[in-house]
């Protein structure tokens, strides 16, 4: 259970670009391993969503500190994206819920001499660090960055092809203009909303990757299927593949049982195509 100090749009799994993000609070970190391609398949919506405020946070990540105006552009988008999931789900209580589920479960090993109690007493401070920041915001997260008309109205064209561009958007297009120290600090300012409660989800979604060590196992003709204990519920099934190989991982399941399928991989227009062959992958269904 090790941990270091990031914001929630630093990237844990690989290196971040964001000088601007001070170290406040710690979480256990996710590193990339060199040569692997890892291929995640969430097993319900809370997992889903989690994952797809991390993928948000990390592209804002490194965008943020680039000096042209695509950058900014790159990374207000993800910003927009990220208001709109908090804007379709209460996702205060959803953090909750799952950091106090995640408390709940660690406290049972407390009595496991096996464990080691410093790393989990550390952990468990993590956790209600975390809870009680969440209870600390006022109101919806980020309840500002709704109401600001500026950005509201980036948002209502965004959902038009091309919609942002020059003409139509003309203050946006001021803002774009202005020197990129003054547009990162704007950037990182509306990012510092989501502060507390995408620290949450990142020590979230660590904690449940590092539940369960990868183990070896076998696709025969290339396709793995496997029944879940539903007593045991699996947040996430996660797939490493060596990157030299010439197939990819196509997942699907739900809580009861889950498939993967390997491909072939191709850009041509033909479709990717199955293989027949046994597939040596490794695999972690993660369960906490």
């Amino acid at each position: 259970m090790s941990t270091s100090s990031t914001k929630p749009y630093t990237d844990t799994r690989g290196s971040s670009r964001n000088s601007n993000a001070s170290p406040d609070n710690s979480m256990p970190a996710t590193s990339s391993v060199p040569g692997s391609i890892f291929y995640e398949q969430p097993l319900n919506e809370r997992t889903r969503t989690f994952l797809r405020l991390e993928f948000l946070f990390r592209q804002a990540a490194h965008h943020l500190d680039c000096a042209t105006e695509w950058d900014s552009r790159a990374t207000l988008s993800c910003i927009l994206e990220i208001v709109d999931i908090f804007g379709n789900t209460n996702l205060k209580s959803e953090v909750i819920k799952e950091l106090e589920r995640h408390a709940g479960n660690l406290k049972r090993l407390d009595q496991n001499p096996a464990v080691d109690h410093t790393q989990l007493s550390r952990l468990m401070t993590h956790i209600n660090k975390h809870i009680e920041g969440i209870h600390g915001i006022n109101g919806q997260v980020a309840s500002e960055l709704k109401n600001s008309e500026f950005l509201t109205s980036i948002r209502q064209r965004s959902a038009i092809p091309g919609g942002t561009c020059d003409f139509d958007l003309p203050a946006f297009h001021y803002w774009l203009q202005q020197p990129p120290d003054q547009r990162t600090h704007d950037l990182a300012r509306w990012l510092d909303s989501f502060n507390s409660i995408g620290q949450a989800i990142q020590l979230i979604l660590s904690m449940t990757r590092d539940s369960t060590p990868m183990k070896p196992a076998v696709a025969e003709g290339g396709v793995y299927q496997r029944t879940l204990d539903p007593n045991l519920p699996c947040q996430l099934v996660r797939i490493e593949l060596p990157s030299d190989l010439p197939y990819f991982a196509e997942l699907s399941g739900g809580r009861h049982r889950f498939t993967a399928r390997f491909l072939h991989f191709s850009t041509a227009d033909n479709r990717a195509r199955p293989t027949d062959q046994d597939v040596e992958f490794r695999l972690a269904c993660c369960v906490i």
